[in-house]
């Protein structure tokens, strides 16, 4: 089974997965880490900015585990039959493990709405009176 996580900065987990470029894939079995790999991806293939229409290097993982994504990029695993997993943790070694272990801490897509909206309310619309 392959699993990929976003990992922009190569040591933590990537919040903004639609605009990632590098991701670490581990191939595992059950209970253990077999191997691990960096892929980098053009800026053309971030998720962002390609077709979810269009072939993809991440097509054939199994799981794709990242700090946040949105809506849209949900939609397109789930179509790929790519389990999507949103996480607090930010060590690539450990979400893996504790995936594994069925012990890993996931984050709600509602939690993560609430908390991409409150982010952007807070930086738009702050007007004062005259």
């Amino acid at each position: 089974m392959k699993i990929a996580v976003a990992s922009q900065n190569k040591s933590k987990v990537t919040e903004h997965t639609g605009k990632c470029q590098k991701f670490w894939i581990y191939e595992v079995n059950s209970s253990e880490i077999l191997s691990k790999e960096l892929l980098e991806l053009p800026k053309e293939q971030s998720f962002h900015n390609s077709s979810p229409h269009a072939p993809h290097p991440l097509d054939d993982i199994q799981v794709l585990i990242s700090g946040g994504m949105g809506n849209g990029l949900m939609r397109r695993l789930e179509k790929q039959g790519i389990e999507a997993i949103i996480t607090e943790e930010n060590e690539p070694d450990f979400v893996v493990n504790a995936y594994l272990e069925g012990s890993l801490v996931r984050k709600t897509l509602e939690s993560c709405q609430h908390e991409h909206e409150h982010r952007h309310n807070h930086q738009h619309h702050h007007r004062h009176a005259h």
